[in-house]
């Protein structure tokens, strides 16, 4: 592959998403982008840059780049922000926020839905303390492709064994053929929508706690920065961000501070810190 080519194919993927790849990951554009070439007759990589010039910005562009983003999902992935959101987080918003307000949760880059669907079962877990309130939890990505999947509920023997309790297997999905699907009142509880993180975030408005796991990590510095300020702009003062175990806000922006013991957990700079809320069990059912 010419390396005219290949900066091409790293511009659109970069400018497209954020997403950073470099020349050692020539493998990885092959085995992605294999259907693509495949699918529109193109003879190789080379071929395609030509075509991605002339695209610009159009529909084999968002292909390539939803070939090329990564979707891995599975339910309560690394399990302790999930329980740190449900021992801590929903208490403390339940005890400071009016009651008429809507709590709201946004799951950044959701891919297939796994982790909107593992809140909303928190969330559901926690009916009897949220009593009449109502929630929201908001999944964003921008592969339309997971979208729809996320959309339809419906997922695999394999991806519902990875993270999802039995109980909770039997108690929000029922059998659909080979696969489960997630019951129509978790599904309610949670819309999906298309958004590129490097777009204006604004229209989404605020949320009371942010999950953008495992997606800072496929960044440059400058677009790690870009995207972490702007999702400190959604946030109330004393609003929560949940990053990845490998991700840290450290030499990229003041706006977050890491939440004390916690790891992962990112609070506002500056914000007053909660009054002390008793740690509550929220025993299932």
């Amino acid at each position: 592959m010419k390396p005219q080519a290949f900066e091409i194919i790293a511009a659109c993927l970069r400018n497209g998403s954020g997403l950073i790849i470099g020349p050692d990951k020539l493998y990885l554009l092959e085995a992605r982008l294999a259907r693509i070439l495949k699918q529109h007759a193109i003879r190789d990589l080379d071929a395609l840059a030509d075509r991605l010039a002339a695209d610009r910005g159009g529909a084999l562009t968002r292909e390539v780049i939803e070939a090329m983003t990564t979707n891995e999902s599975f339910f309560f992935r690394d399990d302790k922000p999930f329980a740190h959101f449900r021992t801590h987080v929903v208490p403390r918003l339940l005890a400071t926020r009016p009651p008429g307000a809507r709590l709201r949760v946004w799951s950044a880059a959701s891919s297939s839905g796994q982790e909107a669907y593992s809140l909303a079962m928190i969330l559901a877990e926690c009916r009897a303390q949220i009593a009449n309130r109502s929630f929201e939890i908001v999944g964003t990505d921008i592969s339309r492709e997971q979208l729809v999947r996320a959309q339809e509920g419906l997922y695999s023997q394999f991806e519902v064994q990875r993270g999802l309790p039995m109980q909770m297997l039997v108690r929000y999905f029922k059998k659909d053929g080979a696969n489960w699907r997630v019951n129509d009142a978790l599904r309610a509880a949670v819309s999906f929508r298309e958004w590129n993180l490097l777009s204006d975030l604004r229209a989404l408005g605020q949320f009371d706690v942010v999950f953008c796991r495992n997606v800072l990590i496929y960044f440059d510095q400058p677009t790690k920065t870009r995207v972490l300020e702007a999702i400190a702009r959604q946030m109330p003062p004393d609003g929560l961000l949940y990053l990845g175990g490998a991700e840290t806000v450290l030499g990229l922006t003041d706006r977050f501070v890491a939440a004390p013991g916690e790891r992962g957990v990112y609070a506002l700079a500056g914000a007053k810190p909660a009054a002390t809320v008793a740690r509550v069990a929220m025993a299932a059912g």
